[in-house]
């Protein structure tokens, strides 16, 4: 039997709703959760049995979103799979039937769901396609089977949407080169964790391995190998699109004045050069912010990112400039004084952000930079999005940042790159984003937090090990309600579940401790 089309609404409709309906069939115990855990959830004991055979995924009747939505179709195609990982045919699967829908940029959209799960079928309503792609991962992982291979669901009802708009994760593909099939492995354990925000920090002091149209020399020189070593303008693209389609948007970094080491071998005169004594030493600092060269360079390539990087935001860095190589430059001393900087560098600093701000602004792009820049007294733009990376403090810096009403990103201490023996997911599923000093005003300005997972120890043969499922503990925290998740005792069955999940759909997801998954990781 078909279930009753319900009205609701589409995110190419404002006063319409994305509906979705899924075919169940009969009653019949087991009541697991979702990760992360939804704002509201209850379960029943009572059972449904699942058929591949007869299940499938259709719009409601009043949906404003039909079959040709392709971020829609596409997630029916996957969770298909994911749901029935045992059946291959998938005859009772809706398939697109028209691929000229029009393209739907992720960006600070609404990704509230509600989920019905009752006998013979469930609904899933909500405002934008993004809103659905959640309620689709948890109506996945509310499916189970028995020991004979069958497929349950229990009787569910789910409200949820996000604590924090902005949820990321960084990777470094600078201090080590990833290649494109362990990016694309990262959105998906990304998706099934809901996070929604991939923070590219593509180059840096070791390898520029972005292929530029405007400035091919930067990777041609600059990156570990100009052919083996480079993401191409269609690698790009696939990433953007693979990442699109599962509701995540990509930030790019360029950071700059410092981290561009690798930036100077395909672009003369970028760098500052340093001095020993009155000769130059041969080697090279930060970008010169004394030439004009510098900033119509700096204009040009900002350009291009806005043209292949659709996403609102852009990261600038703008962290740990060393100031030695421009104290040693006669030239930069020159310009200190010229401009009344006097002998403070962090003026110097200043000066060079504020102009990349600027130029950023007037391509109606927002900057995300470091707390450096910050910490630095800069003039910075009031719409600019600040990332706490420092550890020590990060408290005190929340308080100071939004009390200058500047919204604020929170990743210190989540540097998950960083290890140790035993279970530190713990150490992440901790912290509390606003849990500082200031009132509820600043509160608000923490639009939520990233996960990092920097490269210098890290590659594609450890990438997901060390990620997974680590980095889900952080997702929690910006998804779901904290007073509901505060306890990582009640969480870890939860997250146990949920690693060897992630392990079924092939994601190397490492050990929580002793034990054993039904279904152990079999990719090797």
């Amino acid at each position: 039997f078909l279930p009753k089309a319900l009205r609701t609404l589409d995110y190419m409709a404002p006063v319409r709703s994305c509906l979705l309906l899924v075919v169940v069939s009969v009653w019949v115990q087991q009541v697991d959760g979702v990760w992360p855990l939804p704002q509201q959830l209850d379960q029943s004991a009572d059972r449904n049995s699942l058929s591949p055979q007869r299940f499938s995924f259709i719009y409601g009747r009043d949906s404003a979103a039909q079959t040709g939505c392709s971020v829609l179709d596409a997630a029916f195609k996957r969770y298909f799979s994911i749901i029935f990982p045992d059946f291959t045919k998938g005859s009772g699967l809706l398939m697109s039937e028209n691929k000229s829908i029009r393209y739907t940029s992720v960006s600070n959209s609404d990704e509230s769901y509600n989920l019905s799960v009752s006998e013979g079928q469930a609904v899933l309503r909500s405002v934008t396609v993004w809103g659905a792609l959640r309620g689709l991962e948890s109506f996945s992982q509310l499916v189970y089977q028995d020991d004979y291979g069958s497929y349950f669901i229990n009787k569910t009802e789910i409200v949820d949407f996000p604590r924090f708009a902005f949820r990321g994760l960084l990777l470094d593909t600078s201090r080590h080169y990833l290649p494109l099939h362990a990016i694309l492995k990262t959105l998906d354990a990304m998706a099934y964790s809901k996070f929604n925000v991939f923070h590219w920090h593509i180059v840096d002091d070791p390898s520029f391995p972005y292929q530029s149209r405007t400035f091919p020399d930067l990777s041609n020189k600059g990156a570990f190998h100009p052919f083996t070593h480079v993401y191409t303008q269609s690698d790009v693209m696939r990433v953007i699109e693979h990442a699109r389609m599962r509701g995540i948007r990509v930030v790019p970094e360029f950071d700059s004045p410092g981290h561009t080491l690798s930036w100077g071998k395909g672009q003369p005169n970028l760098l500052t050069p340093c001095y020993k004594g009155d000769v130059p030493s041969g080697s090279f600092g930060p970008v010169d912010p004394t030439v004009d060269t510098t900033y119509k360079f700096m204009e040009s390539l900002l350009k291009e990112v806005k043209f292949v990087f659709p996403d609102s935001y852009v990261h600038l860095g703008g962290d740990e400039v060393s100031f030695a190589c421009w104290q040693s430059n006669p030239n930069v001393r020159t310009f200190m004084e010229k401009m009344g900087f006097g002998k403070d560098f962090t003026k110097l600093e200043s000066f060079y952000m504020e102009s990349i701000m600027n130029m950023t602004a007037a391509l109606n792009r927002t900057s995300i930079v470091w707390q450096d820049v910050f910490d630095y007294r800069e003039r910075i733009p009031q719409d600019t999005v600040l990332e706490i990376w420092k550890g020590e403090t990060y408290q005190a810096e929340l308080s100071r940042m939004t009390q200058a009403g500047h919204r604020v990103l929170l990743s210190a201490p989540w540097y998950i790159n960083h290890i140790s023996y035993g279970q530190d997911w713990r150490n992440s599923y901790a912290v509390q984003p606003q849990n500082f000093s200031g009132v509820w005003k600043q509160k608000k300005l923490v639009i939520g937090g990233e996960v990092a997972m920097w490269g210098e120890y890290v590659d594609a043969t450890n990438l997901n090990p060390r990620l997974w499922p680590r980095a889900c503990a952080a997702a929690e925290r910006l998804w779901s309600d904290e007073e509901k998740t505060l306890d990582a005792d009640l969480a870890f069955p939860r997250l146990e579940k949920f690693r060897c999940e992630l392990l079924r759909r092939g994601i190397q997801a490492e050990p929580l401790f002793v034990g054993h998954c039904k279904h152990e990781y079999d990719g090797l």
